[in-house]
């Protein structure tokens, strides 16, 4: 459940310097913004920030760009990032909606992608709106390498099972899948868990990941 609206939400982050404004400006020349041509990672839906900042801290030689289209969520990102004792120069934010994504990143543009947790739309006609969907996978392959990869978690196994169905649609292929990843081992290396992953792990809930290619 998203957080309720706050009360200038939107002033706060429009004047952030952690935020990326106009960021369809950035398309091509993501590079400009963090001064250097390290790879570059997006976590699309990326709630409070934890997972992203946890990320930025672990791998200082990877570029962070979190998304998410709520503003009083984006929020407690920003304040959680100001509390950080030291400076993470590997990460930014932008507000935005996912569904126009392809409008802010270029040609091969990303490295990585990742989806934590993402809003299921239970609803049959909603399917399109999920983000594991074949209409978003035909987005994320215009501006992911052609080496790149794609990793998805969730609690919740009926989306994930429509994830696994929409691949060979979308014309990836599952690199690798587990049912519950916190007792694979191999894949459980460098995990780093959302608030969410988090809560459910230790509700006993299974936690489903892919990691997919082209």
């Amino acid at each position: 459940m998203r957080l309720r609206n706050i009360t200038g939400s939107r002033e706060i982050i429009g004047e952030s310097e952690f935020v990326v404004h106009k960021p369809e400006s950035r398309k091509g020349s993501w590079i400009g913004v963090f001064g250097n041509d390290r790879p570059i990672h997006i976590e699309i839906g990326m709630g409070k920030g934890r997972f992203i900042m946890d990320m930025a801290k672990a791998h200082p030689d990877i570029n962070y760009i979190g998304i998410e289209k709520y503003s009083s969520v984006l929020l407690r990102a920003l304040q959680k990032m100001e509390q950080e004792p030291e400076a993470l120069p590997n990460v930014r934010f932008i507000r935005m909606d996912a569904e126009t994504i392809t409008e802010v990143f270029g040609e091969e543009e990303i490295d990585r992608i990742y989806l934590n947790f993402s809003d299921p739309w239970p609803k049959d006609r909603h399917a399109r709106r999920r983000l594991p969907s074949r209409e978003f996978l035909a987005r994320y392959d215009k501006m992911l390498r052609r080496d790149g990869q794609l990793e998805f978690k969730t609690d919740n196994r009926d989306l994930f099972l429509f994830a696994l169905e929409e691949l060979d649609e979308a014309g990836w292929k599952a690199e690798k899948v587990t049912y519950d990843l916190h007792h694979e081992e191999e894949m459980m290396q460098g995990n780093i868990m959302t608030e969410y992953e988090e809560k459910f792990s230790s509700l006993g809930n299974p936690i489903y990941k892919y990691i997919i290619v082209r």
